[in-house]
Formats: structure tokens, sequence, C-alpha cells
């Protein structure tokens, strides 16, 4: 018999002796289900090859960006192009305005953005700018949602009702998270109890209008509704954190998809990431010109990055934004990924396997239970063991989704309807075993 060398298990045992965990980001390190992770080496449509050479069918997409799905012939024209201008110049470009225009005229609630490196990075310079502008030193999130890893927002919820959150790092001493208020999601009850106890105190209020990062769970339309009207009744900013929703669930993001239920509705303060920049590492924050204007050089409140509106980067999310914005592309990218849902919560139910799932736009989620969660409480309900079982028999099929029962799952525009069909297949099979 043959024996075949694992290379992705060659490569992990090399990572671990020069990079914490073997990984630079610690949900890629399999450690919630187990096993060896895929060290990708390249990708290509709606697939990636491991270093096996083993092909999957990607519903991870890079966490979100790759709407288009891998190496889209105009963003990599677009991308050598500006390579070949030069990496970086520590100066404006005018492709850093064009990028600003295009993310205006797509999100109407903001005047101005700012460009940044990253979601972490955009996230805490919008708590910085709005704690400036508004001179408060609270902030309310939700348990479930993830803003990125600034101090200030690795935090759990407290004890009780509207208390203080705990740290969830080490390293992040409880002072720093002292002005942070962690309530539960799609908690009518507990966000107007925070208001009336602390409301004059607060600065803002950022929240994942979906949230992706304990899987896919929606802000109900009420509970939206309620924040916008609390934010606007004490004085405080209203964040939309559309790092992963942002020109995913919708060309206008999620605010857009609310805004149709909610007449008038949008956000005080945008954060985006992923989607805009194609793949490459960058991100954004916005509000109206009253708010922006509090930003250093024209005001006090400091931010500065050196790659900041990068050009390489700058000519890759441009050259997304004008593929996604072609007429019907969120209708076909909706249409893909509603059928993915559909065909797992079916084959589920011919096995009698409890399940469940959701999307909106390019973006969806699946859980093994009966009903959708509201919170992370209802998330927490779900089996660990039978997702593991889920996510290596899907694996083994080549069907790679996130390595973790609390993110969400992504669809590319690249994804064809045999593509659906075939995952579709792959889980009837794997839910045959896990109904015995």
């Amino acid at each position: 018999m043959t024996q075949h060398t694992d290379h992705n298990l060659q490569l992990f045992e090399r990572a671990k002796q020069v990079i914490p965990g073997g990984v630079n980001s610690p949900v890629r390190a399999f450690r919630a289900v187990g096993g060896t992770p895929r060290f990708i080496t390249r990708a290509q449509g709606a697939y990636i090859w491991d270093a096996n050479g083993q092909r999957y069918t990607d519903y991870i997409g890079s966490w979100g960006p790759m709407i288009l799905g891998h190496g889209h012939p105009a963003v990599v024209e677009a991308v050598q192009k500006a390579v070949l201008e030069g990496f970086s110049y520590g100066a404006p470009t005018e492709r850093e305005v064009e990028l600003a225009e295009a993310i205006l005229k797509l999100m109407p609630s903001m005047d101005m953005v700012r460009l940044v490196s990253s979601g972490t990075e955009a996230a805490m310079s919008t708590i910085r700018l709005a704690r400036g502008a508004t001179g408060r030193s609270k902030l309310i999130k939700f348990e479930g949602c993830y803003h990125g890893h600034a101090d200030a927002l690795l935090v759990k919820a407290g004890s009780g009702l509207a208390t203080f959150g705990n740290p969830t790092s080490a390293g992040v001493p409880p002072e720093v998270v002292q002005h942070t208020l962690v309530l539960e999601y799609n908690n009518i009850a507990q966000l107007e109890a925070a208001f009336a106890e602390q409301g004059a105190d607060i600065a803002c209020l950022m929240m994942e209008p979906i949230c992706g990062n304990m899987n896919f769970v929606r802000a109900s339309i009420p509970f939206v509704k309620r924040c916008r009207e609390l934010c606007t009744q004490y004085g405080a900013l209203l964040v939309f954190d559309e790092v992963m929703t942002g020109f995913r669930v919708a060309l206008g993001g999620a605010q857009s998809v609310y805004a149709q239920a909610i007449p008038g509705f949008e956000p005080d303060m945008t954060v985006m990431g992923k989607v805009i920049g194609g793949g490459m590492p960058l991100a954004a924050f916005g509000a109206k010109r009253a708010v922006m204007e509090h930003l250093a050089p024209l005001g006090t409140v400091y931010q500065a990055g050196t790659l900041s509106g990068n050009p390489v980067a700058t000519a890759c999310g441009l050259a997304t934004l004008h593929a996604i914005s072609q007429p019907g592309f969120y209708d076909d990218l909706s249409r893909k990924t509603r059928a993915l849902i559909s065909g797992l919560c079916q084959a589920a139910a011919a096995e009698g396997v409890p399940f469940c799932g959701d999307s909106e736009g390019g973006m969806m989620g699946f859980y093994l239970l009966d009903t959708l969660p509201q919170n992370y409480g209802q998330v927490m309900q779900s089996s660990n063991e039978r997702f593991n079982q889920l996510f290596h028999s899907l694996l083994d099929r080549g069907v790679y989704i996130a390595p973790a029962l609390y993110e969400a799952g992504f669809v590319s525009a690249a994804h064809t309807d045999d593509d659906i069909a075939a995952t579709v297949a792959a889980a009837r099979e794997v839910f045959k075993i896990l109904s015995k």
C-alpha cells in the first residue's frame, strides 16, 4: 500500500515552531473542530486547493471578501496594473478619493469616510471618534457580536442586567473595559434599562446588524428600530459594524435592508471592511460630516496609518465594487445562497436531523437546531460534537466550511448551480451519518 505524505501536517508542524499555534489568526488552527488545518496553495473561482493538491468548494471566501470568487479577471488586471505603478507611497492618491466616492454613493448614510487597513482598526477608530464627538466615555456592545480585537471590545457580559463587562482576553486590564456595557442581542428590555440607567454617559451603541461571529443571527426589526430611537433620544451615536455585511448582504449593506422595513432609518456611523478591499487589507469607517470633522487633521481625535489607502488595495477594492454594482448581481447571488440553505434544510429534514438556516445576499449560516437562535445564549445550545462531525465529513467530501460552529459562511458569484447541487448531495450523505 502506498503511503502518501500529508503536506498539510508537515507544514503545520513547521509552522508551530515559528508561529504561535501554527497560525496567524486563531480560528484557522482547527482547535474547535480538531485535526490538521489545510494549508492553501492556490484558489480560483469557487475553489481552493491545499498542500496535498486536494480541491475544495470554498464557502469561507477569506471570511467574506471574495464575493466575486477567487481570481476574478477584472480584479486581477486592476491589481497587476497598480503593482507596476508602485506598492505604497505614504502620500495621497486619486484612487483613494475614487474609492471613498464609490463607497459614499452606495451608502448615503455617510458624508465622509476614512480608509484604514483592517476591520479591527476601523472599529477601534470609530469608538475613539464617537467618544471624541460626544464627549462621553461609555459604549454598548452585544454579547456574540465581534468588532475586532481592540482591548475595549474583548469583553463578555457581566453578571447582572446592564452591568459592565469583564475582559475575555489576558492582557486586558479590567479598568480598560469598565466603560463597556455588554447586553444580550435582540433583548429590547435590557436595552431600555441600560439607556435608562446610563444614557447620559453613552457615547455609542455598536452592533452587527447581522452577526457573523456567533454564526448568522439577524437583529430583529423591532430591536434595530428601538436601538435607533434610544440613541436619538439620549444623544448617543448608533454604529453599524458592517465589516462583514457591507456590500456582502446587499449593495447598500445591511443598513439598506433595514431601511426597507424602517422608514427613514440610517445609522450614525458605519464600519466597513472585507468586500471593499476585494481580498486586500483595506477597511473604512464613516459618518456625517459633523462627526467626521472631529478627526485629525481637522479635529482633535487622532488616527493615522502608514498603509491607509494603499494604492494596490484601493485598486482591488474599486474593481470589486464596480463588478458587484452591475444590474442583477445580487439577485443571482441571493438566489444561489438561498438555494444552498434550502437544499441543506431539506436534506437534513429527510434524515430527521435537527437543522435550520438563514441567508441574506451572499452571507449565510446554519445550525444543528430546530429553530433559528436570536442571541448568543441560544447559539450555545448547539452541539459542538455534532458540528465537528459535520465539518470533517463535509471536508472529506471536498466542501470547505468554517472550522467553527460560531462563524457565518459565504457564497460567491463564482459558485455555480452545479456547485450548490454537489454541496447539497455531499451534505445528504453526511446527514445520513448524523442520523444514526
